[in-house]
């Protein structure tokens, strides 16, 4: 599906972005050409110079009350300028003309770059605009264990019964996928999931396949999906509502071989602990009790190959996990979370190590962002990526789900290829998500005809 955010950026928003930070360029230039007399109040001023443009970029790119903080932060900002020019410069008329002269660079820049970015800004205006889907004959499948009975804790078969929405439960013995086809034959137009992320994916793919919406209601015990997705992961009634008033949604899928994911695929260490029998019930625990252990332990490298982006060869790896769309790593408001779901890519993140005591260290610094230029660390984007292995077999941990797989691995990803129904709110929490993403390089990749950093995804 195209929409408009997706296109490559017009002439006059690229003229609009180059205008946006030649004026921000120039602003500098005038700060250092009238204060460099004295150093200190032209670093006074070049903090103010940085405050400002930190602010003018929240108050562009944010949505209240960071919009607010960001004009704030912009009047602060130009007030430390003027007193450092001011205190450079005793003649009034001076200092009064060098910030008029700045304010005004600052508000070409402003308005410019608003034009130039507001395509993708108001991307949440778009997708209200694209109307609601109301389904005649929806179907909610319930795993009634996941999360810790969350179905029954939160009486979810009983608000969608109210809502008209015919109810299926999983039990013992029973077909997940069979009992979504069979709703599907029985003249289901929509289809949704109350469990984990490893049925979510199952019925997603099921849904796709029939090209009819899907419905995620969060009640897994992580729910990873549902949260990247913006939805409130804690409560699966808030999600109940797509089912009469849904706005619809266009996100990626990915793929490896001919099998569907929506979160990630890990091989290595990861994809070993996923295969223990203690991982389905304790996923956390079991974690963190055998990942240093197997790691520590692991003094061969396992057997994983892959091209980096550059053409090189990598091998030894102890980790590689590829997810639909990118994570954000390190420290951030964001982090282990996918500000978008629709960029179009592939997050591929690896580690390789001559030991796994030294893959430990490395997994360590990355939880805490302080890996950036690591040789061992791999971390980028791509459309289509391939792992090998000599021993033609590797273990996958596919959205949770342990598997076998066969050797090479082809990713891919399938951009806008899975068609959701969700309430408003939760369209609104992921353009919040999206909007943090944003920074002064989604200008500059306006200006270079690309797509804005946050919408293609990216950390």
């Amino acid at each position: 599906m195209t929409t408009p955010n997706a296109a490559v950026p017009s002439i006059g928003r690229r003229v609009l972005a180059i205008l946006s930070l030649l004026l921000t360029a120039l602003l500098v230039a005038v700060v250092v050409v009238f204060a460099v007399r004295n150093l200190v109040w032209l670093a006074v001023a070049l903090v103010g110079v940085a405050v400002t443009v930190a602010g003018l970029w929240w108050a562009l790119t944010e949505r209240s009350p960071r919009r607010v903080i960001g004009m704030a932060g912009m009047a602060v900002g130009l007030l430390v300028i003027g007193y450092g020019f001011f205190s450079v410069d005793t003649d009034v008329s001076r200092p009064l003309l060098a910030t008029a002269v700045v304010v005004a660079m600052l508000a070409g820049a402003a308005v410019s770059g608003r034009i130039a970015m507001a395509p993708d800004l108001n991307e949440l205006d778009r997708l209200l605009d694209t109307g609601h889907v109301h389904p005649v004959k929806p179907v909610l499948i319930c795993n009634p264990w996941s999360g810790g009975g969350k179905v029954g804790t939160f009486g979810l078969a009983d608000i969608a019964a109210e809502m008209g929405v015919e109810v299926v439960f999983l039990d013992h013995g029973l077909d997940l996928a069979q009992l979504a086809r069979d709703a599907i034959a029985r003249g289901a137009d929509c289809i949704g999931m109350a469990g984990g992320d490893g049925s979510q994916a199952l019925i997603a793919s099921i849904a796709h396949e029939h090209d009819i919406p899907f419905v995620c209601i969060s009640a897994g015990t992580r729910n990873h999906f549902a949260q990247d997705l913006g939805f409130d992961k804690e409560d699966p009634r808030k999600g109940m509502i797509a089912f009469r008033d849904g706005a619809e949604r266009f996100i990626d899928y990915g793929t490896v071989g001919d099998r569907f994911f929506v979160n990630n695929v890990s091989l290595g260490v990861y994809a070993t602990i996923v295969q223990q029998d203690s991982y389905r019930d304790a996923k956390a625990e079991t974690t963190e009790q055998l990942l240093p252990e197997l790691l520590g332990q692991q003094t061969e490298p396992f057997d994983l190959q892959f091209t980096s982006p550059e053409g090189t060869e990598i091998a030894d790896s102890f980790l590689i996990m590829v997810s639909n769309n990118p994570y954000v790593w390190g420290v951030s408001a964001d982090v282990a979370q996918r500000r978008t779901m629709d960029s179009g890519s592939l997050g591929v993140f690896a580690v390789n190590a001559r030991t796994g005591t030294e893959a430990a260290e490395i997994a360590a610094r990355a939880s805490l962002g302080m890996v950036k230029g690591d040789p061992h660390v791999h971390e980028f984007t791509t459309e289509i990526f391939e792992v090998r292995s000599l021993g033609g077999t590797a273990f996958a941990g596919i959205d949770g789900e342990a598997l076998t797989l066969d050797t090479p691995l082809e990713f891919r990803t399938h951009p806008r290829g899975l068609r959701m129904l969700v309430p408003d709110d939760v369209l609104a929490e992921a353009e919040k998500r999206r909007a943090r993403g944003y920074s002064p390089r989604g200008l500059w990749d306006v200006a270079m005809g690309k797509r804005p950093a946050a919408v293609r995804g990216g950390s």
